[in-house]
Formats: C-alpha cells, sequence, structure tokens
C-alpha cells in the first residue's frame, strides 16, 4: 500500500513521528546534562530520557513517535520542544504538524495569478521573477527568469515545479554553482511548507516521486530538517551567459502563506546585470 491510500491524519502523525525521532536522535546525554553511563544500541536519548525531561509519560511518548492518534496539548508541545532544544523554525514546525491537518479530501482551491500580478512581473524587466505556489509550483514568471531559468512553457506537470527543477532536472542542476548547499536549504523550508500541507495526495506523489528518482532527495527527506523562508544570494553557471549572481528574495501574496513572489535581483558589481541585457 503506497501512501496516496493513507488518511491524511495517519500522514500527519507519522510525519509528526518520525520528525520527534530525528530529533531525539541528534541528542546525547552530555547535551542534556545527563550522565553518559554504559554503551548505547541506538544514537541519541532514549525515549525514556527524554519522556522525564518533558515531564510526560514514556509510553504517551513512544506513541507520539510511532505516529498513533495522540493530540497533545500545546503547553505539552512546549514542552517536548524545550527538551528537545528546538530552534524556532523545528519548533513552529513541530506545532504545525500537530495543530494543523488539512483534509486532503475535502476541494483544494486551484491556484491562479491574476492580472495585476502577472503585470507586475512583465515590469521587472532586468529581475528575474516568477510566482511559486503552495507546493512550490511555478504558476507565472516574466521573460527575465525565462531566458534564465526556462524554458518554462515547455515544462508540464510535476516537471515545472521547484523541487523537480532542483533534483530532477540535469540542466537545472548543473546551472546552480552550490547545488548542494541550495538543494538542501530548499528542501528543507519546503519540509516546513509541507507540514501545513500533510496528506495532501499531490504533495504526497511529488514526494515519492522524488524519492525514486534523486538518491539526496531521498537521503535528505529522511533527516527531517527544517527552516524558515530565507533571502540570500544565488549564484549560477548559465550555458550561455556564464557566472552569474543574484539576491533572492521572498514575498507573500495578497496576506498568503502559500503563494509567493520570488524576485532575483541581479549582482551590480560582477557583470551579472549586462549579461542579463545580453541575454534578454
Amino acid at each position: 500500500m503506497t501512501t496516496l491510500s493513507i488518511s491524511s491524519n495517519t500522514v500527519r502523525q507519522r510525519e509528526a513521528g518520525a520528525f520527534l525521532r530525528s530529533r531525539r536522535e541528534r541528542l546525547t546525554p552530555h547535551d542534556v546534562g545527563l550522565p553518559t553511563g554504559t554503551r548505547r544500541r541506538t544514537p541519541g536519548l532514549r525515549r525514556e530520557e527524554l519522556a522525564m525531561l518533558a515531564g510526560v509519560g514514556t509510553t504517551w511518548y513512544t506513541w507520539l513517535e510511532q505516529g498513533r492518534d495522540v493530540n497533545p496539548s500545546g503547553d505539552v508541545l512546549s514542552a517536548i520542544a524545550r527538551a528537545l532544544q528546538l530552534d524556532a523554525a523545528e519548533r513552529e514546525h513541530l506545532f504545525v504538524l500537530f495543530r494543523v491537518s488539512p483534509d486532503a479530501s475535502q476541494t483544494v482551491e486551484l491556484e491562479w495569478v491574476g492580472e495585476p500580478i502577472r503585470r507586475m512581473l512583465a515590469s521587472l524587466q532586468d529581475q528575474p521573477a516568477f510566482v511559486r505556489g503552495r507546493r512550490w509550483d511555478i504558476l507565472a514568471w516574466n521573460r527575465a527568469a525565462d531566458v534564465v531559468f526556462g524554458p518554462y512553457e515547455q515544462l508540464e506537470g510535476d516537471r515545472r515545479n521547484s523541487l523537480h527543477l532542483l533534483f530532477a532536472n540535469p540542466g537545472h542542476r548543473a546551472m546552480l554553482a552550490d547545488w548542494e548547499t541550495v538543494a538542501r536549504s530548499a528542501l528543507a523550508m519546503f519540509r516546513a511548507d509541507f507540514a501545513r500541507h500533510a496528506g495532501d495526495v499531490s504533495f504526497t506523489r511529488l514526494i515519492e516521486d522524488l524519492s525514486l528518482v534523486s538518491k539526496e532527495f531521498a537521503l535528505w527527506w529522511e533527516q527531517q530538517e527544517v527552516l524558515r523562508p530565507q533571502s540570500g544570494e544565488k549564484r549560477i553557471n548559465h550555458p550561455v551567459a556564464g557566472t552569474m549572481s543574484f539576491e533572492y528574495s521572498s514575498l507573500g501574496i495578497d496576506d498568503s502563506s502559500d503563494v509567493k513572489l520570488i524576485v532575483l535581483t541581479p549582482s551590480q558589481t560582477d557583470g551579472t546585470l549586462d549579461a542579463l541585457r545580453r541575454l534578454l
């Protein structure tokens, strides 16, 4: 049985359990002020040690990691987060997994980009820009983005997804100067978004497909890393224009936490702007 046939609640609970387990296994007794003791068979803290630190029962905590139908309160989640020494992004991710459970059986509103946003994209002539949906599908783009990263029009379905481009499109992957750093960070940010949609069959299908075609995706997805959205620099080796660098910014559209406007501003100091204008 594939995860596509499993209920959204079950997927969410399993995702939450796997996340808890991964965070527990990265801690050592020394990290939390406990004696190291004898040699351990498995990495990290034992479940009973974590449960003691969080002030919960060992059996009950074990049920959480096993993905059983358990609904912890906010206070208990806070105690577990403190015991696991979660950072802000990881703590938010934990709360989303346990407190938000979108029903994948309900009709999901189709994503579309209105004309005002499309006109704004077109006006950004010297800045590659595109709109990214809740599943990181590329919904709309301007000409600058198309000449640097496209052609998007030739990509259909999942192939026009940002994660698919990163992990399963050899041409796109080869362009990224710091591919591993970019890919790992993007995957951690995607996982944080995925928590709001755990159980959504379109997300599940994408994750299963990428796990089959990319060994890096499969390995890193199991590591349960999460990050908040970040800005930064993106460096590429364009097959025609050569080395280019951009400042990367992500902006919410219409107060939506799911749909983002991604803008890449060319560097003013290394010839990227001139190279972009030649491409255009």
